[in-house]
């Protein structure tokens, strides 16, 4: 096993821990792992698997991350190619300063945002992952999405050949496309869920589809083109314009566990709907996602789970 090691400097403050608590979201998470000092992934790079260990050497507000790729052969550029992922990944380049002037001046969004300083908002891999992602969560627990995720990993993902049990890379579109939605249901995922996710993953490896144009659309646009997939709907579309492609404004609005958060942060008399979640956040934009993913951390937290 050879090993490829790299520093990395995000934009401060930075830290990696709250990051990768947003990114990985439950505990049994077997995709994202942390053990509570490094960040480690199975991710694929010219068609190889790579176990990437991220950790972070110095203090929030001076943040250094060491990376240490394994790979059982040198892939051409390696830290060239997972520089931009990591940092895309990560949130490592994103400059919250502006946000926190504006929390700064807000008695509600202040103390929420101080307990968290340093969280960078994290994105997957891939917009396909994202999609995986939303499609698996549909109208069910976070905590049984995850085990359907770590499932359809361990029976399609890459390998990479670890010291212990193999550990797998998340599976791309070639990984998935030739599967059968009963394949899917031998996993726990719906019927319907399978279909859509073979049709995504077929799509997208025949090139009848291409996600890649969506960095370049508007929101509304991109909701619109996400939303004609099948088994994709508006839950779903916003979850992977913020999960997938990092806009901040988007506060997933049917998500009822985010919803009831607002509720009782924001102190509302009435249940918020979809259109009540944006009245609401009107003045705090283009920081909804933000919002999102701060009240994922204070609902980590309050469980315990960040520990």
């Amino acid at each position: 096993m050879r090993q490829t090691t790299f520093q990395l400097k995000p934009v401060p403050p930075f830290r990696l821990d709250l990051t990768v608590w947003v990114l990985r979201r439950r505990s049994h998470n077997l995709v994202d792992r942390w053990d509570g000092q490094t960040y480690r992934r199975v991710l694929v790079v010219q068609d190889q698997a790579v176990e990437v260990a991220v950790t972070q050497t110095g203090p929030a507000e001076s943040p250094l991350l060491l990376v240490k790729a394994g790979h059982t052969h040198s892939p051409k550029d390696l830290s060239a190619v997972l520089t931009p992922l990591l940092v895309k990944m990560l949130g490592l380049s994103a400059d919250l300063a502006d946000f926190y002037r504006l929390a700064g001046a807000d008695a509600l969004l202040g103390p929420l945002v101080a307990r968290f300083r340093g969280f960078k908002p994290p994105r997957f891999p891939s917009v396909f992952e994202a999609l995986v992602n939303a499609i698996a969560g549909q109208q069910i627990s976070l905590t049984l999405a995850i085990h359907l995720l770590n499932r359809l990993a361990g029976a399609y993902g890459p390998v990479f050949p670890g010291a212990g049990e193999p550990l797998h890379a998340f599976p791309g579109p070639r990984d998935l496309a030739n599967l059968t939605p009963e394949a899917f249901r031998a996993l726990g995922f719906s019927h319907s869920k399978g279909r859509a996710i073979i049709e995504i993953a077929r799509g997208l490896t025949a090139g009848s589809l291409d996600l890649e144009d969506l960095e370049k659309m508007e929101e509304a646009e991109a909701v619109t083109r996400l939303i004609g997939l099948k088994g994709v709907g508006r839950w779903s579309a916003e979850y992977v314009l913020l999960r997938g492609l990092g806009h901040w404004s988007v506060f997933p609005g049917d998500d009822v566990g985010a919803r009831r958060y607002l509720e009782n942060w924001l102190q509302q008399d009435e249940p918020l709907d979809y259109e009540g979640v944006h009245r609401v956040l009107a003045g705090l934009q283009p920081y909804g996602g933000l919002i999102y993913f701060h009240s994922l951390l204070s609902g980590l937290a309050e469980e315990g789970r960040l520990s």
